[in-house]
């Protein structure tokens, strides 16, 4: 399995729950930490309203959105390596959504992100495909003639 999530009750200052939730998208790998607080959010150690493409932004806050009110209970941190940007966001959401889901074990949240996207809570484990010999990439070859 490409996510895992890891519940740590000793980690933070006063021994809060932490929860720690992997999503990856593509060459991305994002990790979120997921903590008790006021619904501060950032990425890569920058406010969530401050990440830039703006649709990369928006991707980020669709878990977020989807959530409500639960939302504002926590704080999370995301940390995103790899790929570009909107594989980072995308491996970002997926890190947000199955934490949340984990730090509340709440099923209504879970069937809600599952009706919104699946691949909120299911990563997408489409690859590249390797390239092959007589050809520029993994399907395109060079033109023979036969006459």
């Amino acid at each position: 399995m490409s996510s895992s999530v890891v519940e740590n009750t000793s980690s933070g200052n006063n021994g809060t729950k932490v929860i720690v939730a992997t999503g990856k998208r593509k060459t991305a790998i994002a990790r979120a930490y997921i903590r008790p607080g006021i619904g501060r959010v950032w990425i890569n150690r920058k406010p969530l309203p401050l990440v830039e493409p703006e649709i990369a932004r928006l991707t980020i806050m669709e878990p977020l959105v989807l959530a409500g009110e639960k939302a504002l209970k926590v704080d999370i941190e995301v940390r995103v390596r790899g790929g570009g940007f909107m594989g980072q966001a995308e491996a970002a959401r997926t890190a947000i959504a199955k934490g949340l889901v984990e730090f509340f074990k709440d099923e209504d949240l879970k069937r809600k992100f599952l009706e919104y996207d699946r691949s909120l809570l299911i990563p997408d484990v489409r690859r590249k495909e390797p390239k092959k010999p007589l050809g520029r990439g993994a399907r395109k070859k060079r033109q023979t003639s036969y006459r």
